[in-house]
């Protein structure tokens, strides 16, 4: 394997400044944040968080990467703008380490842009090398998973990595999976691997909101963060709740509309939900028989509920 050095350079200034907050005498070493776009992010639970950093907070970038090595602009191409007669723009896609502040003044660091399309294992060498020259004492991932749960009920949450321990209170749902990879999985593995100590987050969307914004799930993704890390980031859990309280009013005024059968759904998820809930409690995890619909039935009514929404323009946007 090539050395992974290539894939990416250091930004002088940005360097200079994280090598001045972990040589202090009272450095623990810094949380890092990270989360590719283009694999499975139900709800975009992940991509609302990074959005909402990169706009509430000051940052300085650290390091980039050669995205013309990582990204296959034929599969996700970059967009273009034309004005009359000529190209005006590109926007030029941008894999980057920030180093942030949250509200208190806390640096840490933020790794966000495309998921790469080639190279995993040069890109997690990569990763790795930028945690060790940073001083990284915890790395954490996060994203959204659809699930058959009903919006009427919190958000649940798996944890994973080698510190599950710093989201308590979860469950696991299953001993064993096998599923697609993502660099972020891969990073995850790899550091734990190495010996670092990394944290994952995946939230439980509803399934039938699951192409759509979800600020429910980025918010408990968040407090979830701000629980684990310490970091203090209260603009954008603000905002997060404003827009959730928006986007359940709007789930609500839909069903309100809609037909009976998405009613039905919807009920019999809150019963699945309400009995396994019940089950845990009692100590004994198989739940009592629910009447659902099939997976056939809750497809189409799913689609045909994102279909008048998008339909009406509102496509997920609140």
């Amino acid at each position: 394997m090539l050395e992974p050095k290539g894939l990416y350079e250091w930004e002088p200034a940005g360097l200079r400044a994280v090598d001045g907050i972990i040589s202090g005498d009272d450095s623990a070493g810094l949380v890092m944040l990270y989360h590719f776009e283009g694999f499975m992010d139900a709800g975009e639970t992940g991509s609302q968080i990074v959005e909402r950093v990169l706009d509430n907070q000051p940052y300085l970038t650290v390091a980039r990467f050669d995205v013309d090595r990582l990204i296959d602009y034929r599969a996700r191409r970059p967009a273009m703008t034309f004005r009359r007669s000529q190209w005006v723009s590109y926007e030029t896609p941008t894999l980057e380490l920030r180093l942030v502040r949250d509200a208190t003044g806390a640096p840490f660091l933020l790794l966000s842009g495309p998921e790469p399309d080639v190279e995993w294992e040069r890109f997690t060498a990569a990763v790795r090398e930028i945690v060790e020259r940073t001083g990284v004492r915890l790395a954490v991932t996060f994203h959204g998973i659809p699930m058959g749960v009903p919006h009427t009920r919190p958000v649940g949450l798996t944890p994973h990595g080698s510190r599950i321990d710093l989201v308590p209170g979860h469950q696991a749902l299953f001993d064993e999976a096998q599923v697609p990879g993502s660099a972020a999985a891969l990073a995850e593995l790899r550091l734990a691997e190495s010996g670092h100590d990394v944290l994952g987050i995946a939230a439980h969307v509803p399934h039938y909101v699951a192409r759509s914004t979800y600020p429910d799930a980025a918010l408990v993704v968040l407090e979830s963060i701000t629980s684990a890390t310490g970091l203090v980031l209260p603009e954008i859990a603000h905002g997060l709740r404003g827009e959730a309280l928006k986007t359940q009013n709007e789930i609500e005024r839909q069903l309100a509309e809609g037909d009976e059968e998405l009613v039905s759904v919807v009920r019999g998820l809150e019963q699945q939900y309400d009995a396994v809930a019940g089950a845990e409690t009692r100590g004994n995890l198989v739940a009592e028989p629910v009447e659902l619909p099939s997976a056939e039935e809750l497809g189409a009514v799913f689609e045909r509920f994102l279909a008048d929404r998008e339909s009406e323009g509102g496509s997920g946007e609140h």
